[in-house]
């Protein structure tokens, strides 16, 4: 299989009648807002929470900790008239504790190649598996893998199961001699400590409870919005879905739920994005397969229980 260039169509620079002429949109001032009000809406949240009811807390931190995960992927792609150090610090606290934003970074740009695409080891976001190694999985893998191809199990148990496969990634290049990746996650604990004591030590919150209120319920969202984001097909366009949901949702993954305009335009600033698939949405539906989702209730529907695919990668 060869790489498939980027359509020709796709946006080359913002949409007509968005286009950024003002300072407030050449810095992307809406970005850099809307950063600090985040901040300041977990501060609060962190610092009110014993007045509010442990279902609130589940709601809204879960909420925040996604909403930040967000604002990291617009950083990676988007901020450009920004300096590279300041855009990486806008969102480099790490509320979500559990994974250094350079290895975010990197593996995400790495999932942004065409030939990547869904490729089991090339791209780190990809849900299959090659076909050697899936034979190679004993029959309780096999039952994990395929249960995860549910939402019901990749939104509850999959963030554990994120978990221990980066604990194994990361475990395995250690017992093979390659200590590359210690320094980040040195600096990803320095990083992580002033978080917690905000947490812990001035706002009183329990590290468990941090964990159950935000960390958790984020991941759950994060996992929400990737179940069904890629597909394999034999053009990289029609590997990206489209997930037409609510303003809520929307503003939740900073629109990266209409993602395939996202993979058209990385660069574009996320509150263009519902602007260009609205003028445009007959030809981003046709580029990409209709490979389309109208909300994420109907992806719940169709997949609480049913796996939305084989996850044997079948050109791999």
């Amino acid at each position: 299989m060869t790489s498939t260039a980027p359509s020709s169509t796709a946006p080359r620079r913002a949409p007509s009648g968005t286009r950024r002429r003002h300072w407030w949109w050449h810095f992307e001032v809406p970005t850099l807002a809307l950063a600090a009000a985040l901040y300041g809406a977990w501060a609060a949240l962190l610092w009110w929470h014993a007045a509010l009811p442990g279902w609130a807390l589940f709601l809204l931190g879960g909420f925040l900790a996604q909403l930040h995960s967000s604002l990291q992927h617009e950083s990676i792609h988007a901020m450009r008239h920004l300096p590279k150090w300041l855009r990486h610090a806008v969102v480099w606290p790490p509320l979500t504790l559990w994974l250094p934003y350079p290895f975010y970074n990197r593996g995400h740009s790495a999932h942004h190649v065409n030939f990547h695409l869904t490729h089991p080891e090339r791209d780190d976001e990809s849900a299959y598996h090659s076909a050697p190694a899936w034979a190679g999985y004993g029959p309780v893998r096999r039952w994990i893998y395929m249960a995860n191809q549910t939402i019901a199990f990749r939104v509850v148990l999959g963030p554990f199961l994120r978990l221990w496969k980066l604990a194994c990634f990361e475990a395995g290049r250690v017992r093979g001699g390659d200590f590359s990746r210690l320094p980040t996650w040195g600096w990803h604990a320095l990083s992580v400590a002033p978080v917690l004591y905000f947490v812990i030590g001035i706002c009183g919150m329990g590290f468990g409870e941090y964990l159950l209120y935000f960390v958790y319920p984020g991941m759950m969202l994060g996992s929400l919005r990737t179940f069904t984001e890629h597909r394999w097909a034999d053009t990289p366009h029609e590997r990206v879905a489209i997930v037409e949901s609510n303003v809520v949702f929307g503003l939740l993954y900073l629109f990266n739920n209409l993602h395939h305009v996202h993979h058209r335009a990385p660069t574009m600033p996320w509150y263009e994005i519902p602007v260009y698939f609205r003028r445009h949405r007959a030809e981003v539906l046709a580029a990409n397969g209709h490979f389309y989702y109208r909300g994420y209730g109907e992806i719940v529907r169709r997949h609480l229980f049913r796996p939305v695919f084989t996850p044997v990668h079948p050109a791999w």
